[in-house]
């Protein structure tokens, strides 16, 4: 919004006396200039809404008043303090923040108005996930194939949409993998290993947020630090001369996600303020499915897909522990007749809660695992 403004005035002061003055407007042409204002922007209006939204959500009784599957079970020493009482559904203003900050910030083309929608749509299933669990006050929300159906239709939506779009046909059509600058798939059969690809990765992002998010902060620092990657990359894969001189694919247009992904960096830290151990407020699947389901279509969106793999390896590890033990207590039973566990308890995180390590512990050191993971994705730009 603010861009066509600027433009707009620009160009009804020129060759006049006001010119000068309307010269600064120029600045909303880069968009370097305008990432930094979407990130400032959500940040200090998360600052300033949270206070106000967290009192909101506890005059409608929108808390966690159920015990969590984690604690249900039993078994967490570590846990000095329950995580009962404590206001969700945090992420709907994430979202909220995301979308307003993105719409005032970024040029409105295929690939924001694309990702906004994605935001839109599991953000909303995330919310009927959540008021679920809240009126039934237990940790029962939608059933788990109705979710999946969900997110495989929006994933597939998606894929088809930019397939049949002749401006965004590549991104399905040629499978790009990390370390490697020329496509490994093409023509038909790349486009159905992309289409599927693609699928995979929005629907497998979304879910693996979701798992991650269990601890105090774990959720949303990890995805920050993954919204920074997809920062870079995507002003990287907007830019001709960096692109072709870096040997990545070029995707016109996709330097405007640099400022959607701004925006993700500021609003994921302004709700990081108040979800900190101990937290004021969750997230819930209504930020959870709705952040993870953005970072895939973004990574979809600059023809780096399975970059995400590596930067949200925490995400991965979280993700792959829950298909393990299930997989294995499945195996082992109708084996041997009794389920056996890998992990103490899955998703990862609460393998180490059952170990004895402190809840500030595992987030912190999962952070640094994250930053190290994100060092890795970059040097996929230079070793290629």
């Amino acid at each position: 919004m603010l861009f066509y403004l600027s433009q707009k005035m620009l160009d009804m002061t020129a060759r006049t006396a006001l010119e000068p003055f309307a010269s600064p407007l120029r600045l909303f042409r880069y968009i370097t200039f305008r990432s930094a204002g979407a990130a400032v922007t959500a940040l200090v209006l998360s600052w300033w809404l949270y206070p106000r939204f967290i009192r909101w959500l506890m005059q409608l009784k929108f808390g966690q008043e159920y015990v969590d599957r984690a604690e249900e079970s039993g078994g967490l020493q570590a846990r000095v303090r329950s995580k009962k009482g404590t206001p969700t559904m945090g992420g709907l203003l994430i979202v909220l923040l995301l979308d307003f900050t993105a719409l005032v910030w970024a040029q409105w083309n295929t690939q924001i108005l694309l990702a906004l929608f994605s935001l839109l749509v599991l953000c909303g299933l995330g919310f009927i996930d959540d008021y679920a669990k809240i009126t039934r006050q237990n940790s029962d929300g939608l059933r788990a194939f109705i979710k999946l159906w969900v997110q495989g239709a929006l994933a597939l939506f998606a894929a088809v949409y930019l397939w049949r779009l002749p401006s965004t046909t590549t991104l399905i059509s040629q499978v790009m993998v990390p370390f490697y600058k020329y496509p490994v798939l093409t023509g038909g059969t790349g486009a159905a290993v992309g289409l599927l690809l693609t699928s995979c990765t929005i629907v497998g992002a979304s879910n693996a947020v979701n798992l991650t998010d269990g601890l105090d902060g774990l959720a949303i620092g990890c995805t920050v630090i993954v919204s920074f990657v997809f920062l870079v990359l995507t002003y990287l894969a907007g830019n001709a001369k960096a692109a072709a001189y870096l040997q990545i694919p070029h995707v016109p247009g996709a330097g405007e996600l640099t400022v959607f992904c701004a925006a993700m960096l500021g609003a994921g830290l302004g709700f990081l303020w108040f979800n900190c151990h101990p937290a004021c407020l969750f997230m819930g699947d209504t930020g959870s499915l709705a952040l993870g389901g953005e970072l895939g279509i973004i990574a979809v969106l600059i023809h780096q897909p399975l970059v995400l793999v590596i930067a949200g390896g925490v995400f991965v590890a979280e993700a792959g522990s829950v298909i393990i033990q299930v997989a294995w207590f499945k195996f082992t039973k109708l084996r041997y007749g009794t389920g056996q566990r890998v992990f103490l308890r899955a998703p990862l995180h609460h393998h180490f809660e059952m170990l004895g390590w402190d809840e500030s512990q595992i987030v912190t050191r999962f952070y640094i695992l994250c930053v190290l993971c994100a060092v890795v994705a970059f040097s996929t730009l230079k070793i290629r």
